[in-house]
């Protein structure tokens, strides 16, 4: 029987304790959602502003998910102290530089990846619908989180790229100042005259649109010549930056355009 009465007291020595801090955890959860929702408001208005005025939206997107969790550890903090837990609080911050260790080395690609998406963060080397390659993938920027890199390759698939790869490899950014080369290559039979081909080749050239021809002029010059044929190589230089005809479809129509001009010239292909 004393077991039971002991049990018995215990209970209602915890219950009574909990009656008593109800109305603190009530409390603590009300102003907490207050803080939540007026920490929330004020970040997306302040970087609403910020992203209207900012040539990147990158760092801007990035920078704005480190405040979001900032926020929702200061937020934990404030309603520990509003239940009357400061101690718990307090012990939470005075822990934090050794947990912090202990985390970061268990987790030590985790962090890593953190601190690099910081670094790609401030130095910037792309931004929001440049191409770049990184690690064998190529494709277009989508966002840069805490964590990755989000990049979509030109066949729709949803790459996540581990920062700590793109500061660690080689990063080709394709896109930089807006203009991209590009080029094929074609034969010809070894009786052409190699001047009036490359003469065909970008008479041709500089009516395709989507190609640069005044200040990036398109090129074709003699690479290889062997018994029976010459190789041409073809060069021109696309505008990223002009979305009114997609890469894809620049390449195709210079293709046309190249055979369609050295047909007209009188050229034999090989």
């Amino acid at each position: 029987m004393e077991i039971l009465t002991d049990l018995q007291s215990e209970i209602s020595t915890y219950y009574s304790s909990l009656i008593s801090v109800l109305p603190k955890i009530a409390l603590g959860i009300v102003l907490s959602t207050v803080l939540i929702i007026l920490l929330s408001y004020a970040r997306k208005q302040v970087f609403k502003m910020i992203l209207k005025r900012a040539e990147d939206p990158l760092f801007v997107n990035f920078l704005e998910r480190i405040v979001g969790f900032f926020n929702t550890i200061i937020t934990v903090l404030f309603f520990l102290y509003v239940i009357g837990l400061e101690g718990i609080a307090g012990t939470i911050l005075a822990a934090a530089g050794v947990t912090a260790f202990v985390i970061g080395f268990a987790f030590k690609d985790i962090g890593e990846n953190f601190l690099a998406g910081i670094i790609l963060a401030f130095k910037r080397p792309f931004k929001i619908g440049d191409t770049i390659e990184s690690n064998k993938v190529v494709g277009t920027i989508l966002a840069l989180n805490i964590r990755d890199t989000h990049v979509k390759t030109s066949d729709g698939k949803d790459v996540f790229i581990p920062n700590a790869q793109i500061i660690k490899n080689p990063l080709y950014n394709y896109t930089t100042d807006g203009y991209v080369r590009k080029s094929f290559t074609i034969a010809v039979v070894k009786e052409t005259d190699v001047e009036k081909a490359r003469k065909a080749i970008i008479d041709s050239l500089s009516t395709v649109k989507g190609i640069i021809s005044d200040y990036k002029k398109p090129l074709a010059f003699a690479t290889e010549f062997n018994s029976s044929t010459i190789q041409l190589e073809v060069q021109f230089w696309v505008n990223t930056f002009d979305k009114s005809v997609s890469e894809k479809e620049v390449i195709n129509l210079a293709l046309v355009s190249v055979y369609g001009g050295l047909a007209k010239a009188g050229i034999v292909l090989s």
